[in-house]
Order: C-alpha cells, then structure tokens, then sequence
C-alpha cells in the first residue's frame, strides 16, 4: 500500500506541500494539464526550480496567472483564509470565491472522480473550520486569500499529487508551534491562526513548541492534513523523497520533508492491561469501557470469572499501544474499585485498513477495507453510518448493510 509521511519539522503550507511532491518525482506537465482542466482564467502555467534553504536544496514552485507569477510567500506568512492581510486583498480583489462556487469548480471539472473527492474534501474541512471559528453558518464562508487562484491551485494540485502517487494514507510528524501575532482584516490575531488551529485540533495533531515568531503552518496545509492525515511515524518501504521550500528564511532550513513509500505490517509495541473485579456494580462498566477507548485503548473487553470463595466476578482486559499504558492503567485505577492492575507486553500482527465512501439507495455510507500484501482482501460497512440511515430511511439495518456491501465489492480487486 503506498504512503505518505510529512516530515513537518519547519511547518506545512500547500505550497510546500505541492513542491516537496514535484521535489519527489510529480512531473510538471502531468500537473500543469491535470490543473488546467479546471478552467481557470487566470492559470497560464507553472515554474519550479531549485532553492538553497540553509545547507539544503529544495524546490520552489510558481503559478503563471496572467502574467504574474506567484511565489506564495504569503502561503507561509498570513493566515490566507477568511483572516487575511489587506494588502493581498487590494492586490487580488478577483480572486474572492464562496465555498460553494469553488466545489462547483471542481465538481463540473473533467478532473477524475477520484482528484475531486480529494480536492472537495481538502475545502470541505476548510470551510468548515472557518465557518466555526467565525461563528457564521458554512454556506456564508466567504473565502479570502484561499479562494485566490494561486491557493485552489494548491490545493487541486495536492489532491492531483496524491492520486498520480496512488497515496491510500498520509502520515505526519508533530507540528511546530510558532508564536506572534498577524495582522488581518479582522485586527491583530494570534498565531496560530484561528482557521489553522481549529483544524489541528480536528486532525487530533501532535505539536511542538517552536521559537518561530511566524506563520509555521498556514490553513491551506492544516487542511491537507486534516483531511487525510493520522500523526504517526509509520513503518515503510522508502522509494522516493521531496523537499519544498517555504517563502521565508529561518535560521534552520525551511522545508517540507516528504517520504513516499510501501507501508510494512505494523508491528507497535502492545502492553494488555487485566483487573479482577468483584465488588463493583455491573452498570459502571459501560462508562470505564467508554473512558478506555477515548484514551487510545485499542479493545476492551470483559471476561465472567470465579474468584476466592467461588465468588463470581468480572475480568477486565485492555489492549492498547504501549505509549498509552500509563494513561490507561490511572483511568482503570481510577474508575474501578480495583487495588491493582496487571500489565504484560503484547505481539500483535495487523492488516493495513483503508477508508472509502460508497453511495447506496440509503444515501452515503463509510466502508473499511481489509488490505494484505496489497489485495483489499475484505469489506465492511461501517455500522454506525448504517444505523443511521436505517433509522432516516425507516429500514432494517441489516438492509442498509447489504446494499452497502454490495456496492463495497468493487473494492475488493482494488490494487492497493
């Protein structure tokens, strides 16, 4: 299965994002013909070439837009999003866009089915952090600085980067947190910015203090990530690398590291965790199994057992990453009436999963993927989507789940 990791030490921007991709192999005609299927006006071709930051040489590119070229330093500077600086404003006055008329862009575009779910999805969670952040309904998003040509190349052009290299999952490091302020058509703002910290906390990020006073992360690469990534360090294959530069200089080198690979079989470090309970009562566990698994448990289960004296009583099990041993063994102490908790190190084998979406008669339901030495071997619906369009269509579950499945089966001669 092919991967991604964003080694994301100097921040993320899309266009950072966009040149580590042609940095490790993206050709520029493949993304120049692919980008000019959305017809924008302004669009007349690209640039790239390489940039030393500090000791290191990375890419650069440029968008042509009717004569300008674009650099993007503002990708790495401002918040580009409903927060902008004014001096972009006056300077790209044609290029204010609302959300919807950018996913119709896409959407009545000759991109492939799969670059336009990526695409849209990029913007989805976009709008939707900046409709939150500013208090407003997402229909009333009126994009800035994002809705600018240069910043729906980007992140077309990400979303073309990531079907050309057949990605099925993004990895990233810890996020640096930079601290400052800028300046905006809504006043001073802190950094990060509102729309770019809205999103990492929906991504679930891993961050790092940072002695930058600038923009590290921009809302475009929030976005990015937000949209597909999970913040591990993932066990690969490595066949191809990219740097992209950023538009500042910093005293470390202000690039994105990018590493293109095959995923190995996951082989973590797993602790099982197990309590003897025989003075508790039963209605308490639901909550202890609740509080377990939003911790980072990966299975909780309870076994009926005999005690001292013949007593009956319940075993509690855990298994969980061994990182979040500690966290676990307080909540069960905490929450339980044990006086104790063993713990033992585990071996656990697992399979790749994959998330897709199919569409049935029931409207649109998630699916996870079984993936063994690259063969999607087996399909599931997801059985909350199913309970709830079972429950709107006024249907048996076990109906939605068939018609899910059965749409699902295409997957299942996916190369992976």
């Amino acid at each position: 299965m092919k991967i991604l990791y964003c080694d994301c030490f100097s921040g993320i921007s899309g266009d950072m994002f966009l040149s580590a991709m042609i940095d490790a192999g993206l050709p520029v005609d493949t993304l120049t013909a692919e980008l000019n299927k959305l017809g924008l006006p302004e669009f007349a071709g690209i640039k790239t070439g390489k940039v030393m930051k500090g000791a290191l040489s990375a890419r650069r590119l440029e968008f042509d837009l009717g004569g300008e070229e674009h650099h993007h330093d503002h990708d790495h500077d401002h918040d580009h999003s409903h927060s902008h600086s004014d001096e972009y404003e006056h300077s790209h006055e044609h290029g204010h866009r609302h959300l919807s008329g950018i996913l119709e862009m896409i959407n009545t575009s000759t991109l492939s089915d799969s670059v336009k779910q990526k695409a849209c999805a990029i913007f989805q969670v976009l709008g939707e952090a900046e409709a939150k952040v500013h208090g407003i309904d997402i229909e009333s998003v009126h994009f800035h600085e994002v809705g600018a040509a240069d910043s729906i190349l980007d992140i077309v052009g990400a979303a073309v980067a990531l079907d050309y290299f057949d990605i099925r999952q993004v990895y990233a490091s810890a996020i640096p947190l930079g601290s400052g302020t800028v300046e905006t058509m809504h006043g001073l703002l802190p950094l990060p910015a509102p729309a770019t910290l809205e999103l990492l906390t929906r991504a679930k990020a891993r961050t790092f203090p940072s002695p930058a006073t600038q923009e590290m992360v921009t809302p475009t690469g929030a976005a990015i990530l937000a949209a597909f990534a999970k913040f591990e360090t993932p066990q690969m294959t490595l066949q191809a690398t990219g740097l992209g530069a950023g538009g500042r200089d910093l005293p470390w080198p202000n690039v994105l590291r990018l590493m293109l690979g095959e995923s190995l079989p996951r082989t973590e470090e797993h602790v099982e965790l197990e309590t003897n309970i025989d003075d508790m009562n039963p209605q308490y566990y639901a909550p202890v199994m609740q509080h377990l698994f939003e911790a980072g448990a990966l299975d909780v289960y309870l076994t009926p057992i005999y005690m001292k004296k013949n007593r009956p009583g319940i075993k509690l099990s855990v298994i969980a990453p061994a990182q979040e041993e500690a966290a676990l063994a307080q909540i069960i102490l905490k929450e339980t009436s044990t006086l104790g908790v063993r713990s033992s190190d585990l071996r656990r084998y697992e399979a790749n999963r994959e998330f897709r979406k199919v569409q049935t008669a029931y409207g649109e339901i998630n699916i996870k993927l079984k993936v063994l030495d690259g063969q999607v071997v087996r399909v599931a619906p997801e059985y909350e989507d199913c309970a709830a369009a079972a429950e709107r269509a006024k249907v048996s579950v076990d109906e939605v789940f068939q018609s899910a499945q059965l749409a699902a089966r295409a997957f299942l001669s996916t190369k992976s």
